[in-house]
């Protein structure tokens, strides 16, 4: 598979940024694993690496502070728009949001703009189907304690 553009679209606030600096280190039917530096750094965030579930509806990130020690790990929950005939893909994010910190404790954000993007008409009931199924999909792996099958592709890369 030969490697897409990659954009990231937002409902809130509204916007779609062609993530131009983004490296891809693999792309399969599957998986898109990317690195990266951070669009807006932050105090801590300086770059990290991204893995794309393409199936699954969710993007993993491992974001790493400049000295390149582990800040946490954040989840997005998305709906991917392949675009064949521009050869592009974009990543919808459907807002609903885990953080997953050095320490195990886990953290769900954003929910409260699932309501808001909705009552506004910004987002659709069958997104947010989508939404609040993927986020049960990937909570129940991670209460599981099964979120290390998702972070080995990122890890793999690093070792």
């Amino acid at each position: 598979m030969t490697h897409p553009t990659l954009y990231r679209k937002r409902i809130l606030p509204q916007e779609c940024i062609r993530l131009k600096d983004d490296v891809i280190l693999t792309c399969s039917e599957d998986i898109i694993l990317t690195k990266w530096n951070a669009l807006k750094p932050k105090k801590d965030l300086h770059h990290g690496y991204s893995c794309y579930f393409l199936k699954e509806g969710y993007k993993v990130s491992q974001f790493l502070r400049e000295d390149g020690s582990l800040l946490y790990w954040y989840c997005d929950i998305v709906e991917y728009l392949p675009d064949p005939a521009a050869h592009s893909l974009t990543s919808l994010d459907l807002l609903a949001d885990v953080i997953i910190y050095p320490d195990g404790y886990v953290k769900v954000m954003d929910l409260d703009e699932l309501v808001t993007t909705l009552d506004q008409g910004a987002l659709t009931q069958n997104l947010l189907k989508k939404c609040l199924t993927r986020l049960n999909n990937l909570l129940q792996i991670i209460y599981a304690g099964n979120f290390h099958t998702l972070q080995k592709y990122i890890e793999d890369l690093r070792t």
